[in-house]
């Protein structure tokens, strides 16, 4: 896994997303088909207090009163005070886009199975999490499958397994949460650590259907190259920080792709 591709994950999230769906939909059975689904949110900023005020200028005009000629009243302009009239003005985000994967029978009305790929907004508290959380228990009440790809150091972990019951071996920087509804929501875990290649998983489908594999490595490889991320600056730490350790083995990496 290459960390420098976090600060792009809105692109690199994406593309996971489409090419995930394609490469799932030639391995599927016959009656079972791969859509991309979507969720909007908006994210205040941090913090929004005090909000942001316009303060207009706004001038005062009496209607003077009828002559004693009976003349129609007119506007006058006599000295008066302005007063000023406080507009509030929250400022906002522009909108984020977040999508996952159905796996559905042909009907459109069974889902077997969601792949999530976690983003930053997932990990990260706020409306983001709030909405992955909600989406989470949706499908861990439902019949489907749960598949979480975890690529994404930033954040808590949100798995539909608690970290409390992740064996402490298996935590590493990158983790996939499988759990699979016909097996009394059996859990598989992938670790997935830093320095080595990511794995290929098996996506679950209904209790009479063989598990359909998923490359994650050739995955990320697809987006890196067709994204044209070889412009990246690996002269700049990655975010989140890299530990001492894993910083000096990237560096060695990042040397010696060079020399090449």
């Amino acid at each position: 896994m290459d960390p420098w591709l976090e600060r792009s994950w809105g692109d690199i999230h994406h593309s996971l997303i489409q090419y995930a769906r394609d490469v799932l939909q030639g391995r599927l059975p016959g009656d079972l088909r791969a859509r991309v689904e979507e969720r909007v949110f908006v994210e205040l900023p941090e913090p929004v207090r005090p909000p942001r005020y316009m303060v207009p200028d706004v001038v005062l005009l009496e209607r003077g009163r009828p002559d004693q000629g009976g003349g129609a009243g007119v506007l006058a302009a006599p000295p008066v005070r302005p007063v000023s009239q406080p507009m509030v003005f929250h400022m906002t985000n522009d909108p984020i886009t977040e999508s996952w994967i159905e796996i559905r029978d042909r009907s459109g009305n069974t889902v077997v199975t969601v792949i999530e790929f976690l983003s930053p907004a997932n990990k990260s508290g706020g409306v983001g999490q709030e909405l992955y959380l909600k989406k989470q228990r949706e499908v861990l009440s439902s019949t489907a499958n749960l598949v979480e790809v975890d690529l994404v150091r930033t954040g808590e972990r949100v798995l539909a397994l608690p970290t409390l019951q992740i064996p402490v071996s298996l935590w590493e920087d990158y983790l996939t949460c499988v759990s699979v509804a016909w097996d009394d929501r059996r859990i598989d875990l992938y670790p997935m650590p830093l320095r080595e290649s990511l794995p290929v998983i098996n996506i679950p489908l209904r209790r009479e259907d063989a598990p359909v594999s998923l490359d994650l490595q050739e995955l990320i490889e697809q987006a890196y190259t067709a994204g044209r991320y070889d412009d990246i600056d690996y002269s700049l730490p990655p975010t989140p920080a890299l530990s001492a350790k894993d910083a000096a083995w990237a560096a060695d990496l990042v040397n010696a792709a060079h020399r090449e």
